[in-house]
């Protein structure tokens, strides 16, 4: 990208707006997620209803949409025989170029944590960890993704992985943070360490994303939203593994939410499990005043 997006979007007072959730909507038309896969095998069972969704996230105001990748990455698929992301990475892309069909809107290539989000404790190697996101990344990029959206990290030895290479590679990209009750990455490092080594990295901007909204008020504070930053909150009820993540807080609530916090200036605003296009059509509502 030769400008950066949401430097311009600062500018002008007027954040991108992000898509919603990919996976627990699914979930919610009736798609069993697939293990460690989750619903990366709806790309190829039902390609149809991943272009639905996301024209339904532009129809209602997005200016960028999320590739579903979340788990296309090679460790994700490492017990899948006759499987491999190349392929789904291809396929996941072309729909979501197909779905953008020359409007105006950005296609983010979301490249999740290699292993689950929420895992404490690592059961690959560093090796496998470097290999997982290089692969994975440089499979986006290649195939046409705009940016890549690095989103829910929490585990500072795969943020160091991910922003190393993207640095090195001239390759676009946002890191979005998830973190605990303490301020800290499930790995135990302070953000403010962790955001210092990101921005030494040039991102696009930085997130936080899949957390509650109490916590994101408890955090923020920690941000220096004088950068390009941006949030996506988690608005689901319900567990992945229960089949059944449900909206739990209403797109009139996230209103609210987003509306309270225009004022520190984020350059992107989205929603994460359990939102829908409603979440981003209220969230366009607040922006246009």
């Amino acid at each position: 990208m030769d400008t950066n997006p949401f430097t311009t979007a600062k500018q002008k007072s007027r954040p991108l707006i992000l898509d919603g959730a990919m996976g627990s909507l699914l979930q919610q038309k009736g798609f069993i997620s697939s293990g460690l896969s989750w619903m990366t095998d709806v790309n190829e069972k039902s390609p149809e209803t991943i272009l639905s969704v996301h024209k339904e996230y532009i129809e209602a105001g997005a200016n960028i949409i999320t590739t579903n990748t979340f788990r296309t990455n090679p460790v994700a698929l490492r017990d899948r025989k006759n499987t491999n992301s190349k392929n789904l990475v291809k396929g996941a892309v072309k729909l979501a170029i197909n779905a953008k069909d020359n409007k105006s809107v950005f296609i983010a290539g979301s490249n999740a944590p290699a292993e689950d989000c929420y895992q404490k404790e690592r059961t690959i190697s560093q090796k496998e960890l470097e290999l997982n996101h290089i692969n994975h990344i440089d499979l986006l990029i290649d195939n046409g993704v705009d940016f890549i959206l690095n989103e829910t990290q929490s585990h500072f030895d795969e943020i160091k992985v991910i922003c190393s290479h993207c640095f090195n590679y001239k390759i676009p990209y946002v890191l979005s943070l998830y973190i605990d009750s303490n301020i800290k990455l499930i790995s135990r490092e302070d953000i403010e360490q962790v955001l210092d080594f990101i921005w030494e990295h040039d991102p696009l901007a930085v997130g936080i994303n899949c957390i509650t909204p109490e916590l994101f008020e408890n955090s923020i504070k920690h941000f220096n939203t004088e950068y390009e930053w941006g949030f996506y909150i988690n608005c689901g009820a319900g567990l992945p593994a229960d089949h059944n993540i449900t909206c739990g807080i209403s797109p009139d609530k996230y209103a609210e939410l987003v509306k309270n916090n225009l004022n520190l200036s984020p350059s992107f605003i989205g929603s994460c499990c359990g939102s829908s296009p409603k979440h981003t059509k209220e969230i366009k509502k607040v922006i246009d005043g």
